[in-house]
């Protein structure tokens, strides 16, 4: 493996810091959450943040500090399947196709969710579950796999996804769709 330092990687993948941000801010206004204060992209750790009122709401929690998630892998896969059928098919070398290869892969990688959201999730859980809240059962084997994906990040793990969800999965796709 080799190092790169965090804010290179920001600065070449910064339509995912974007939406990742956009994502928290959206579920903030969604559920009503005061935001004090918003960083959509800046070369610096972190690469972006939305500060917001606590919530002892789990739903609100959920998809505040999840939402990201889903959003990312979305775009992720959205804008890569845009650009597998000339790449991969067609096997024409298109540059607007490779654009949405970048930007696809770029709002990939940044879809895992922070440490710090992850442990708010947690800590609220427990108590969330033992009263039967079905977003709080299952947001503990999703938050404990995001979290080792987390610290899989040295090894590459959010570009590991960002392929997987980007390219492979449109392939999977297109396969699947060719057989059936």
């Amino acid at each position: 493996m080799f190092f790169i330092p965090g804010f290179l990687i920001a600065a070449v993948t910064f339509p995912g810091v974007i939406i990742h941000e956009t994502g928290h801010l959206f579920f903030c206004k969604l559920f009503k959450l005061q935001v004090y204060d918003v960083c959509f992209f800046r070369l610096g750790n972190p690469a972006g943040y939305v500060i917001h009122e606590r919530t002892d709401n789990f739903t609100a929690l959920f998809f505040v500090s999840m939402g990201p998630f889903f959003a990312n892998t979305l775009l992720c896969m959205t804008f890569c399947t845009a650009a597998f059928l000339p790449v991969w098919e067609l096997k024409v070398d298109d540059l607007l196709a490779y654009f949405f290869y970048w930007l696809g892969l770029s709002i990939g990688m940044h879809a895992f969710p922070s440490k710090e959201d992850l442990s708010n999730i947690w800590e609220l859980a427990p108590a969330r579950a033992r009263h039967g809240n079905i977003l709080a059962i299952i947001s503990y084997p999703l938050a404990a796999v995001l979290m080792v994906l987390n610290y899989a990040r040295v090894v590459w793990a959010d570009l590991g996804y960002g392929v997987a969800v980007g390219i492979l999965g449109p392939i999977a796709l297109f396969r699947a769709l060719a057989r059936g």
